[in-house]
């Protein structure tokens, strides 16, 4: 099984940190920076729950590169393949 596979039925994912990681590989290759409301808003979630969830993908094995990155009006995620 491929790392990619792995990490998207990776059991210690929570189902938000699963949408949060599809959303993720899904628009990586069109753009870098994300921001935390801006996801939220696509998936319905807030803001917060994103940020929250996203330490999960910080520390994983997700086949992703994911960094904090800025602060100013909100959150910004680097993302890497």
């Amino acid at each position: 099984m491929s790392a990619t596979a792995t990490a998207t039925t990776a059991p210690n994912l929570s189902e938000k940190q699963r949408r949060i990681l599809q959303y993720l590989r899904s628009n990586v290759d069109d753009r870098t920076y994300f921001k935390s409301r801006l996801i939220a808003e696509d998936l319905g979630l807030s803001a917060k729950e994103v940020g929250a969830n996203m330490r999960a993908l910080l520390d994983g094995d997700i086949g992703l590169s994911v960094e904090k990155w800025g602060y100013s009006s909100g959150t910004t995620w680097k993302v890497t393949r």
